[in-house]
């Protein structure tokens, strides 16, 4: 397997890992700069030339995967019988620097209803690394060639056409998924509230809508939904950056995607 599929593999299986790569080499190394090897917390792939210099890596890398915030570092090899090694001698007589570079698992968030502010607020995320599920009930709004402005995306782009039960989703979404809901239909709102509620592993749930809106849903998920006050507060409406006022569906679209970086980087403090 290639370094390159081991990683698409990691972001597939939403695992960390630690890309390691061999940064230079002075002298005799086991291998020469670039070679690659990739750590996940209970296997590897590919290999930047064994002995200590690979050992070390390996548990320095699995060391960041379970740092809350881990940061690339360069670490520094001299490969001669002089050095005490915690794995061994290698005395090849080069000295050698392994870049570490932690792969962690990207966010995801899921936008049920792509209209109009739905498609703007795509097209803006899209460009972050996460991977972002789009799920509507209308086939329509989910054509290709509708969808065709987001195919250089940088994100992992998932298209869901749930006709019927678009809540049936949520369950499927990776845990710690940001719901945003903004649907066609204000009862598939309603639906899509009350099934997020239910659906313990998922990150913030934001609502579109007025107060009035706000206040229907709230009264009915306290009472006919059975949530208390602390549930239903997991809900966030309105979503955007409240002195962002325009009503345009790009302006609606940029406040929103604002708001929800700035609850990423309150995750990662």
């Amino acid at each position: 397997m290639t370094w390159v599929t081991a990683v698409a593999r990691l972001r597939a299986r939403r695992e960390a890992g630690v890309l390691v790569t061999v940064a230079t080499v002075r002298g005799h190394a086991p291998r020469n700069a670039g070679a690659k090897l990739v750590v996940g917390r209970t296997g590897t792939w590919g290999s930047i030339g064994g002995g200590n210099v690979e050992a070390v890596a390996i548990d320095r890398a699995r060391e960041l995967i379970d740092a809350p915030s881990p940061e690339p570092e360069l670490i520094d090899f001299a490969l001669n019988d002089k050095v005490t090694n915690r794995h061994g001698v290698q005395c090849c007589g080069g000295t050698v620097s392994v870049l570490l570079e932690p792969l962690p698992v990207v966010r995801a968030v899921a936008i049920f209803g792509v209209g109009h502010v739905g498609m703007e607020l795509a097209r803006i995320l899209a460009r972050q690394d996460l991977d972002l599920h789009l799920i509507d009930s209308r086939s329509d709004v989910l054509a290709e060639d509708r969808l065709a402005v987001l195919a250089d995306a940088v994100a992992a782009v998932r298209v869901h056409h749930t006709p019927l039960l678009p809540e049936e989703v949520l369950e499927h979404l990776p845990r710690g998924t940001h719901v945003l809901i903004m649907t066609h239909d204000h009862a598939e709102d309603a639906a899509l509230c009350d099934a997020a509620l239910r659906t313990p592993h998922l990150g913030s749930i934001g609502l579109i809508g007025s107060a009035a809106k706000w206040s229907r849903f709230r009264t009915r998920l306290l009472t006919e939904g059975g949530h208390d006050e602390t549930a239903v507060a997991r809900i966030k409406t309105p979503i955007g950056l409240t002195d962002i006022t325009g009503k345009e569906p790009a302006t609606i679209a940029v406040s929103v995607a604002a708001d929800l970086l700035r609850t990423f980087e309150t995750e990662g403090d």
